[in-house]
């Protein structure tokens, strides 16, 4: 074995794996899809399923409106419930000072 013989000798236990696709499909038997109503019944199901999601979308909307009316109601209060606080401070204050 010479130089060269080696080297196609180690060529040949490496396998080159190509990345496109090049089969041969002239071979594979191919069978006519029949025609049906998959494409249209799927595009029926998209669009029920894009009704769906439209209404789980302002169903979602609703809430997180609904949520952040709560929360601006919350705060309304709490800020109520201080200013009462306060008032009632001084309202005792103003007592303890006539009571003396």
């Amino acid at each position: 074995m010479d130089g060269s013989s080696q080297e196609e000798e180690e060529d040949r236990t490496f396998t080159n794996i190509s990345l496109a696709d090049d089969t041969d499909h002239s071979s594979r038997i191919l069978y006519p899809r029949p025609k049906s109503l998959l494409p249209k019944m799927m595009n029926a199901d998209m669009d029920a399923v894009d009704a769906e999601n439209q209404v789980e979308l302002e169903e979602k909307t609703r809430l997180i409106n609904q949520v952040l009316e709560l929360q601006h109601t919350l705060e309304d209060l709490s800020a109520r419930v201080d200013a009462v606080k306060e008032e009632n401070l001084k309202l005792k204050s103003e007592n303890q000072v006539l009571g003396q």
